[in-house]
């Protein structure tokens, strides 16, 4: 599950559709909390709000509002609460190490997309979050051959520039 902290206008349309779908089972697990992916690390965001029902529907519906822009039909009534109207947080760090893991996926299957984003450093933030100074999320799962090529926790190589994921 990938609930991406990246807005939805840098994405392809398989992550798009994706974002959607795996957005709508977390939907239904935040909903009904004995389900299967609950103790998914990626939730928590959601789940320690106020209100997490209306807090995944908000993000929900910024995915439809994208899928919109762009001429798809996204099943908007399957957002079952919307109104969190707060924001969650991301870290910067967390930010650009999502979008180095975009980049990736972009360039290998939609090259096209990938040059139009591929020199943006640091993208925009989806509509639900509010970026802060801090380091890569505890849940994330920091590749070792990410590691092992320098990145640090800031998303910076060794050398201090920052990476693109070319």
């Amino acid at each position: 599950m990938r609930l991406w902290s990246v807005h939805p206008k840098y994405f392809d349309r398989q992550a798009l559709t994706a974002c959607w779908r795996e957005g709508l089972l977390a939907q239904a697990v935040i909903a009904e909390p004995g389900r299967g992916y609950s103790r998914h690390p990626q939730l928590r965001r959601f789940q320690e709000t106020e209100d997490p029902r209306a807090a995944i529907g908000d993000y929900l519906s910024a995915i439809v509002d994208e899928a919109d822009a762009r001429g798809y039909r996204f099943a908007r009534e399957k957002i079952r609460t919307t109104g969190y109207r707060r924001s969650l947080i991301v870290n910067d760090a967390q930010l650009v190490y999502e979008w180095q893991h975009l980049l990736a996926k972009l360039e290998r299957r939609s090259p096209t997309v990938w040059e139009r984003w591929r020199d943006l450093p640091v993208p925009d933030p989806h509509p639900s979050f509010t970026v802060v100074s801090g380091p890569i999320a505890e849940w994330e799962k920091v590749a070792a051959a990410e590691v092992a090529h320098g990145r640090s926790s800031t998303g910076r190589s060794s050398r201090g520039q920052q990476e693109t994921g070319t």
